[in-house]
């Protein structure tokens, strides 16, 4: 997704969705106001399976989901000491505050609820003694104790014990979410700060620094054992955005792009998953301007009526087991007399595919910087002739991952030299682009093709979690649609 959107964050509980045994409820309630009643009749009467949700109804209970995610805790605890040396972090303190919660506390620590005020999650480098682990909590939670040296009886006070740690370790460096690029690298708050520097005194003080290439790697830094679970995700991402854009929610004439914005909030509580943004529509159509915003296709008002000809478009995500899916697709709504999209529509695709081979392909390798890709993808695409953009993102623990971007806002950065900036065997990437062409059948107009595909890093280029997609999604120009 661009990053000038805005996120949405819904708070769902995916152990407290009955979707997950098979079973399933629709509420009135869950019905924006602007959808009509007979929709939300309409969407009761309709069996699960043909939500769209029966790949989601795979998907992990919330209390399995934790068993699973804390194996891999104890394995990114393992790892964690060789990153600390290689980044001079001595001592590395995470603060989660009450509903205020940090971005590394569901991934450094047992991804649970931390409401305890303000608690907080310390390594330390301990020599030959390897890697200490405390959490200072406000209150005991004694799966913690599986994984730190916690407080299993009435916790002491914060201060006391940061000030301890500190005299007792005396590390070189303490490393802080301070000073970073991204969100997740200066979450640190200006309480929390001063609390940390007077609990360990002007001394400690001193040595405080940015965290930010540690948190870097440790975020960018895939598990094997992940990967079923992502792919999963994924699935069910696709599967969502199949349904929206199809004869099953849009009657052309009359659906509204707002309409299947609502679906698609509808499939995100079914599914028993929840979002990280705001779903958006853009509709392109052979007569009128095209609308730009930042550069960028501009988002589709809502009161917009999707009618035969149009090219939609959808960019739409979830969240599941601790990640973030980011995925983009497009449709074509057939007109009278038509069995496929105009040949031109078809072309412009097909440049869009050319530029996926490309950037994930020919140019992509571990130990790359994204800008390095960069250039060399859009070297080849001056070749080709085809006109092209590519502003794909690092994606995991968040949609808008750490680690090394292709994208055209920072290629020729001076920091993707550094090593954090490379391309990480492993590494999960969105890879999201746009080809703009010429389409005869609409007066020789500009016809912008985006597409977005998660995707992982293997040594011979990226792959992608699901098939990408090569024809436009087909809707016929005059079939009766159930929305929910």
């Amino acid at each position: 997704m661009p990053c000038s959107r805005h996120f949405l964050h819904r708070a769902m509980t995916p152990v407290a969705l009955v979707l997950l045994t098979g079973c399933v409820s629709v509420r009135a309630t869950q019905t924006s106001p602007a959808a009509s009643p007979t929709t939300a009749a309409i969407s009761a009467m309709i069996p699960a399976s043909d939500r769209g949700v029966s790949i989601a109804a795979e998907l992990l209970p919330w209390s399995q989901q934790i068993t699973i995610r804390e194996g891999w805790l104890a394995r990114r605890h393992a790892m964690l000491l060789p990153m600390m040396r290689r980044h001079d972090v001595g001592m590395w303190i995470i603060v989660n505050e009450e509903f205020h919660d940090d971005p590394l506390s569901q991934h450094v620590a047992p991804p649970r609820p931390y409401t305890g005020n303000r608690d907080f999650f310390v390594f330390i480098d301990g020599g030959a003694q390897g890697l200490k682990k405390y959490a200072i909590t406000g209150y005991t939670e004694e799966n913690l104790a599986r994984f730190f040296d916690a407080p299993t009886t009435e916790p002491r006070p914060a201060s006391l014990t940061l000030r301890e740690l500190y005299q007792t370790w005396k590390p070189q460096t303490i490393g802080l979410g301070i000073s970073g690029r991204r969100g997740q690298t200066r979450s640190l708050g200006h309480d929390a700060y001063l609390f940390i520097a007077d609990a360990v005194g002007a001394e400690g003080t001193a040595k405080f620094v940015s965290a930010s290439d540690l948190i870097e790697e440790y975020l960018d830094t895939r598990l094997p054992e992940e990967m079923e679970h992502y792919r999963a995700a994924v699935a069910v991402t696709e599967s969502i955005v199949k349904r929206a854009l199809s004869a099953d929610v849009i009657t052309p004439g009359r659906t509204t792009v707002g309409d299947v914005r609502r679906h698609l909030y509808d499939a995100i509580w079914n599914a028993g998953v929840r979002t990280w943004f705001q779903p958006d529509l853009r509709v392109q159509r052979a007569g009128g301007d095209i609308a730009t915003s930042r550069g960028f296709l501009a988002v589709a008002p809502e009161a917009i009526v999707i009618e035969p000809g149009d090219l939609v478009h959808i960019d739409f995500g979830i969240s599941y087991m601790g990640f973030d899916t980011d995925w983009q697709k497009m449709a074509y709504v057939l007109k009278p007399g038509e069995t496929d999209a105009p040949a031109g529509l078809r072309q412009a695709l097909a440049n869009t595919n050319t530029l996926q081979d490309a950037l994930m392909l020919r140019h992509s390798r571990p130990g790359l910087t994204g800008g390095a890709v960069f250039r060399a993808t859009m070297s080849e695409m001056k070749e080709k002739g085809i006109e092209a953009m590519v502003y794909s993102h690092p994606i995991g623990t968040q949609g808008h991952g750490m680690g090394a971007g292709i994208d055209f806002r920072a290629a020729n950065r001076s920091d993707t030299t550094a090593l954090n900036s490379r391309l990480r065997l492993g590494s999960y990437i969105s890879i999201e682009l746009n080809t703009g062409t010429p389409v005869a059948e609409w007066g020789g107009k500009k016809v912008f093709v985006m597409m977005e595909d998660d995707a992982y890093l293997t040594p011979d280029g990226f792959r992608f979690f699901r098939p990408r997609q090569e024809a436009f999604y087909l809707i016929p120009g005059a079939t009766r649609a159930l929305v929910p």
